[in-house]
């Protein structure tokens, strides 16, 4: 799949020469599907994701298979993607959750808070101050095994019941994570009513509160179209890990307004359009994605995984 040499390189001043994308695909982007995804498919998913260049691979989330069915093979699936040479971060809720992953080897583990009472709720079932006191013990063990955290926190730029959320809230929980340990720190867009001065000024708050930008990614939900305009706002500020999901796959379970996320061609399209290095074959990924939505039963979402496609056909 090539587009003829498109798109063309033309770099654009003080963005960063290199992105990680966090490619959230396998977790984020399955967990709300309702048919069960056999995790042979799982597994291929992944393994076609690495072969595109994809460095960073969440995995799959430990969560307790009531709450998350689609994820329930958690201890059939890693072991089956532990061989491979990129990071495979896993999604924990609980302490239970973290001790699944460690005894399965897992050496990135990610945590999930929220940033309103609301979703924290709905989510976890328990107040946002609560939460944060679970997650506490949780990552001081995750440490002490010498394993990289990350925590995200939802909802950071708007709510489905509380509507907008103020920046201090955010920063608030955003620090309480750092404080706890956590190594990076992933904002989440959860149902993609971000626009740029609102991440901008989201990045410069946390920047005050001493949370350097190079722990910060961002993850954008394309609810409004915005995802890419935020995306290049955050890397205007010096933002250098972004979240994205291999063909737009995602929603969210809790947020029912919650429409897919950031597709990672997409992210790749423009990204390579400015000059940034991602190390992801785009052609390889583009057949990744043809390849998974053919398992789904449904074409991909992602514009560019759709142009690339139909140009070959």
């Amino acid at each position: 799949m090539s587009a003829g040499g498109l798109p063309m390189a033309v770099p654009a001043q003080d963005l960063p020469a290199r992105v990680r994308i966090y490619e959230v695909g396998a977790r984020d982007g399955l967990q709300n599907e309702k048919a069960e995804v056999p995790t042979e498919v799982k597994a291929e998913f992944i393994r076609r994701l690495a072969d595109a260049g994809l460095t960073t691979i969440e995995a799959t989330s430990f969560v307790h298979p009531k709450w998350v069915p689609q994820l329930a093979d958690a201890e059939q699936l890693f072991p089956q993607v532990g061989d491979l040479d990129v990071e495979l971060p896993v999604l924990v809720p609980n302490q239970r959750g973290l001790d699944r992953a460690l005894a399965l080897g897992a050496r990135r583990i990610a945590v999930f808070a929220s940033a309103t009472e609301s979703f924290a709720k709905a989510n976890l079932n328990r107040t946002l101050d609560e939460s944060l006191a679970v997650f506490a013990p949780v990552v001081r063990q995750a440490k002490d095994a010498g394993v990289h955290v990350r925590g995200y926190v939802s909802m950071c730029f708007g709510d489905p019941w509380e509507g907008a959320v103020p920046l201090h809230q955010v920063a608030r929980v955003c620090t309480a994570l750092r404080d706890m340990g956590c190594d990076e720190l992933s904002l989440g867009d959860t149902i993609g009513v971000a626009t740029p001065g609102h991440v901008l000024g989201l990045l410069a708050l946390l920047n005050e509160e001493g949370v350097p930008t190079n722990t910060i990614g961002v993850h954008f939900h394309d609810t409004y179209g915005q995802a890419l305009a935020n995306t290049y706002a955050a890397l205007e500020h010096g933002v250098t890990t972004v979240d994205a999901s291999a063909g737009g796959l995602g929603g969210c379970p809790y947020a029912k307004s919650a429409t897919g996320n950031l597709a990672t061609e997409d992210l790749v399209w423009m990204l390579h359009g400015l000059g940034i290095e991602t190390g992801v074959d785009l052609g390889r990924l583009t057949a990744t994605s043809v390849w998974m939505a053919e398992q789904l039963g449904r074409p991909s979402p992602s514009r560019t995984v759709r142009a690339l496609s139909h140009k070959d056909q």
